[in-house]
């Protein structure tokens, strides 16, 4: 039986870049390196980039996975990743079941959404 998500991994041919930007943008802190991996801590579940050779350049369909990051104060967050260049596809925006929603896609441009949920 399946019992839930444990990771996520986003697989590129630009580690460096892909690093860097969840590292020092999104403020992903690192759990490990390898020379063609990097495991963030992402509560209690992975979240890495990996190098691999099925892979190269930018998506070209950035709308087929998109990630929801939870945060309870989207508006700071937004904020935030704006100051550091951050583009966003979408600003925050209430959903009409009251939680709000923000969408940005990363360096390889994978789809992100910031998610608060309603209080």
């Amino acid at each position: 039986m399946i019992n839930g998500v444990v990771g996520v991994i986003i697989w590129t041919d630009r580690l460096d870049v892909m690093t860097q930007f969840y590292r020092d943008t999104m403020g992903f802190p690192v759990h490990s390196v390898r020379p063609y991996f990097v495991a963030f801590e992402w509560g209690d579940m992975r979240f890495s980039i990996g190098m691999h050779e099925d892979v190269s350049g930018k998506t070209t369909e950035s709308e087929r996975v998109m990630i929801n990051l939870g945060t309870e104060d989207i508006q700071e967050v937004y904020k935030n990743l704006v100051a550091k260049g951050v583009e966003f596809v979408r600003p925050p925006e209430q959903e009409h079941w009251d939680g709000w929603v923000a969408t940005l896609r990363d360096p390889d441009g994978n789809t992100l959404q910031l998610l608060q949920q309603p209080d």
